[in-house]
C-alpha cells in the first residue's frame, strides 16, 4: 500500500542528506565537549577519554559530513559509540531509555551503514573516485 510512497529515485538524495546530517549532529557533541559551543557539555575539566572522544566527534563529523574518508571515518566513529554506551550508558541501567544511551546506539549504526555504503553522492569520496 505504501509501495512507492518516496520514489527510489531519490535514494541517493536521502543518503547524503542522512550522511550531512548525522556527521552535523556528532560534530556538535564534539564542540560542546572540546570548545563548550553551542552548550558545554560539562563544567568539568575533560578527562584524558572525553578530550580523545571530543577530538574524535569534532574531526570525525566534520570529514562525514562532507563525505572525506567516509568508511574508514565511520567505522572508527562506530566503535567510539559502542564503546561510550558500554562504557557510560549501560552500567547506568539495561535500557537505553532509562540509561540516555539512544543517541549512541544509533550513532553507531548508521556510522556502521556508511562504513558499508560509503559517503553516497554530494561527498569529497564520490568526486576523488570519479
Amino acid at each position: 500500500m505504501l509501495n512507492g510512497i518516496i520514489p527510489s529515485s531519490w535514494q541517493p538524495h536521502l543518503h547524503a542528506a542522512l550522511r550531512i546530517f548525522s556527521g552535523l549532529l556528532f560534530l556538535e557533541h564534539g564542540t560542546s565537549k572540546l570548545f563548550h559551543w553551542p552548550t558545554s557539555a560539562s563544567d568539568q575539566p575533560l578527562s584524558t577519554l572525553m578530550l580523545a572522544a571530543g577530538v574524535l566527534e569534532t574531526v570525525g563529523g566534520l570529514l562525514i559530513t562532507i563525505g572525506f574518508f567516509t568508511r574508514y571515518v565511520a567505522f572508527v566513529l562506530a566503535g567510539e559509540m559502542a564503546v561510550a554506551y558500554f562504557m557510560a550508558h549501560m552500567p547506568n541501567s539495561i535500557y537505553p531509555l532509562i540509561n540516555h544511551g539512544e543517541a549512541a546506539i544509533l550513532f553507531c549504526f548508521i556510522f556502521l551503514f556508511f562504513a558499508a555504503a560509503g559517503a553516497g553522492p554530494y561527498s569529497v569520496d564520490q568526486n576523488r573516485n570519479s
